[in-house]
């Protein structure tokens, strides 16, 4: 499966247009594949350079995709410029509405109770195709329930928001006890059900989501410290592979 990756600091993308990856992902929903998807953006990309283990899970998925315009850059910085972003909420989006139209069974893990409740209630509402097979926050104690609740249920598609790291950690460890479509989702729940809004058209195009982000929540600014930090390690590795 692994065609075409581009590494950046460690973490290997792959080199998908949209259109591509929405094509294998159909097919793998037809073919009932185990497939694990990250969407790493420059903060995840650190957070891996520093844990081991977590790059490990995170190459060993079967897709990386590049969420955020600061992967982009980066490639492009080392000399491998890659096709487009594509973030982790569209690709929520776009699983939702294949379940929808393919009548699949979906499973909802992770977030703040209500936040979930409400991401249920919107799938029922605006989704009526899909069957909801389940759903559970994200303030369990015991995996091995959520896990069996999984293998009983039988999904195709297993949405988890428990934040990155530990929702990468938990697919890397449960996903073969259910043949579905795995991906890690972090905060797309808040947006889907309505509990935060998603920046306005414009700052999607200019690629200015964070700062949108940023604007609504100020106290994110130490998280946003991970994009210049990040492009200049970018830069440093460019002057290395230069020499």
């Amino acid at each position: 499966m692994h065609k075409n990756r581009v590494n950046i600091l460690g973490t290997e993308f792959d080199n998908y247009t949209e259109k591509q990856f929405h094509k294998y992902l159909s097919d793998d929903m037809d073919g009932r594949s185990n497939r694990f998807i990250v969407t790493p953006n420059p903060e995840i990309v650190l957070s891996a350079r520093e844990n081991q283990e977590f790059s490990n899970i995170i190459n060993s998925a079967d897709y990386v995709i590049p969420d955020g315009i600061g992967i982009i850059k980066g490639a492009k910085t080392l000399g491998t410029p890659m096709h487009e972003r594509i973030t982790g909420f569209d690709t929520l989006m776009f699983l939702i509405k294949a379940a929808n139209r393919k009548q699949l069974k979906v499973y909802l893990l992770g977030a703040k109770p209500e936040v979930i409740a409400a991401s249920a209630k919107r799938i029922e509402r605006d989704f009526p195709e899909i069957d909801l097979v389940g759903y559970h926050d994200g303030y369990f104690k015991n995996d091995q329930e959520i896990v069996d609740d999984i293998v009983a249920k039988k999904p195709n598609i297993v949405l988890v928001a428990l934040g990155s790291p530990k929702q990468e950690f938990f697919i890397d460890k449960y996903r073969y006890q259910n043949d579905a479509i795995w991906i890690g989702v972090g905060g797309s729940f808040d947006v889907f059900s309505g509990t935060k809004k998603r920046a306005p058209k414009i700052f999607q195009k200019l690629s200015l989501e964070w700062l949108y982000r940023l604007l609504k929540e100020p106290t994110r600014f130490g998280r946003m410290l991970a994009i210049p930090k990040y492009m200049r390690l970018v830069k440093a590795e460019k002057k290395n592979s230069e020499k």
